[in-house]
């Protein structure tokens, strides 16, 4: 796990440039990044993306355990998979993506969520998968894919609480 911050320098990458750094690494995930012990599987990669306040935060789980958490205004958690409960809560979520990819049409890209949707982007072998959804309707539990954003609210909980928040 490592926590990262904005960095003072002005030279340096901004926060938002870095984020859009790491947010094109997930939605770019091939197959043949993850290994032979991974070759084969349809869902590689989920992204939850929430707008707040401005600042986008994005949720990646990835299938070799991966789990990541990072906001476009800066800082982030990178790396919680090697924690159990995180990892734990990451395969739940990915199993319900999985479950529910059927939901998920086809995209030729992924731009940032507007305010008071939740956006579910898969990656998979054949490309990327998206749908957004009012962030109202995943709350109240009135959509088909409440279930994916309530495991992958589990699994930001856990991040936070193996991060001592």
């Amino acid at each position: 796990m490592r926590f990262f911050k904005r960095n003072p320098d002005p030279e340096q990458e901004s926060p938002t440039d870095a984020y859009l750094g790491l947010r094109r690494k997930a939605l770019g995930l091939a197959p043949e990044q993850l290994g032979e012990r991974f070759a084969g599987a349809s869902l590689l990669a989920l992204l939850m993306e929430e707008q707040h306040s401005g600042a986008v935060a994005t949720l990646v789980g990835v299938v070799d355990g991966a789990s990541s958490l990072y906001f476009s205004s800066g800082g982030g958690f990178i790396g919680n998979g090697e924690h159990q409960p995180v990892a734990e809560a990451n395969r739940r979520w990915l199993a319900a993506g999985a479950n529910l990819l059927i939901q998920l049409p086809s995209v030729a890209e992924a731009p940032l969520p507007d305010v008071d949707v939740v956006q579910f982007v898969a990656v998979t072998a054949d490309g990327l998968r998206a749908a957004a959804v009012s962030t109202t309707s995943l709350e109240r539990r009135q959509h088909p894919l409440s279930p994916l954003f309530v495991a992958g609210h589990d699994v930001i909980t856990q991040i936070r609480l193996v991060n001592g928040g």
